[in-house]
């Protein structure tokens, strides 16, 4: 895997993916950034957020339950001096489907917190990462 980032100017840069995807991160004004792209710790957060939703909807997907939506809510915090590493993290996954056993989302979640997702193992190295979930019940729009 490789990536690519390039400083464009003041305290914006502009990040490649290997597979040509781009995005840009900017620092907040009080840093030098002017704020035009999202923040490299936030970053972070994202690729957590997409590492775990990845495994959590594949896992759920293999096992043929009736998943049609899941949204994951981050929240973390940070340690006050540098290296300023995330000390905790909180994931609030939102998953929708009819008839969808949230014994099964549970042990997904699970999974790709102990197993599958490296990201959230990375991350766990420096930060307490916990969870909780809803499964939100979807209706038969003919009811």
């Amino acid at each position: 895997m490789k990536a690519t980032v390039k400083w464009v100017d003041g305290m914006m840069f502009l990040g490649e993916s290997g597979s040509g995807h781009s995005v840009v991160m900017d620092g907040a004004p009080e840093a030098g950034g002017r704020d035009h792209g999202i923040r490299p710790m936030e970053m972070l957060l994202l690729g957590l957020g997409g590492c775990t939703s990845f495994d959590v909807v594949l896992i759920l997907k293999r096992g043929r339950e009736p998943v049609n939506g899941c949204t994951v809510a981050i929240e973390a915090e940070r340690a006050d001096s540098d290296p300023k590493v995330f000390t905790k993290i909180h994931l609030k996954y939102t998953l929708s489907g009819k008839g969808l056993s949230a014994a099964k989302v549970e042990r997904a979640i699970a999974l790709s917190k102990e197993k599958y997702c490296s990201a959230s193992i990375m991350l766990g190295a420096t930060a307490t990462i916990t969870t909780e979930f809803v499964v939100a019940e979807e209706r038969d729009l003919a009811s």
